[in-house]
């Protein structure tokens, strides 16, 4: 008797294979950034809670699921660029000359060539590309405006910002929440997008509001 359940069905082995193969990609390419995170022993971690707070964003803004996945995607994996930085710059305690900034401004064009080729990862690799670029056309690579920037990559750009300015550094302490929120809105409409400010600001308060919640509990 022919099989006809779904498993012994060709084309379906074959998704099943394609899957499994973009799962080991990304874990690959996911175990690569934490190296970069390990690196820098100030920003541990950052990658998963830009990622972690742009899946947050997306939702406030129902985007669909499918542009919501590639856009955590390219956020899990924004800063792998940075295994081309030296270390000398990427773990400098003081202020980078300018040529060491122009080494560091290159990772998001290292991150885009490591992944633009892999199937399944070009829309990511477009916003990994684009995601220092600034409403005001400042950023870079490309010097982009408005929405000429990808919506992701806007995003990305929130996120990374935020978590930016709560994470200690050795120039500077932490920012307390009420403060880089504010930062954040002082920066929407040149260097981040109102809109994605305002959706990320609310998902923000939200947590902070239900964490108040558990505690008082």
């Amino acid at each position: 008797m022919m099989n006809t359940s779904p498993r012994g069905d060709p084309e379906y082995r074959i998704a099943q294979l394609e899957d499994r193969a973009r799962d080991q990609t990304l874990a690959m390419a996911c175990s690569l950034v934490s190296l970069v995170d390990l690196r820098d022993r100030y920003t541990g971690g950052h990658s998963a809670r830009v990622a972690s707070y742009v899946r947050d964003t997306a939702v406030r803004l129902c985007l669909p699921d499918e542009e919501t996945e590639n856009i955590v995607l390219a956020a899990s994996l924004h800063d792998i660029g940075k295994i081309g930085v030296p270390d000398q710059i990427l773990l400098e305690p003081g202020k980078l000359t300018e040529e060491q900034f122009a080494c560091i401004r290159k990772h998001s064009e290292w991150g885009w060539m490591a992944v633009r080729n892999v199937d399944g990862f070009h829309q990511a690799a477009l916003l990994i590309l684009h995601h220092h670029e600034r409403l005001d056309g400042k950023g870079y690579p490309s010097r982009l405006r408005g929405t000429e920037i990808p919506l992701g990559a806007r995003l990305i750009a929130v996120a990374d910002t935020f978590d930016a300015l709560t994470t200690n550094r050795p120039y500077r302490a932490a920012y307390t929440l009420d403060i880089a929120l504010n930062e954040l809105q002082r920066c929407a409409g040149k260097q981040l997008d109102p809109d994605v400010v305002e959706a990320f600001c609310a998902s923000i308060e939200n947590k902070s509001d239900e964490k108040l919640v558990v505690r008082s509990a």
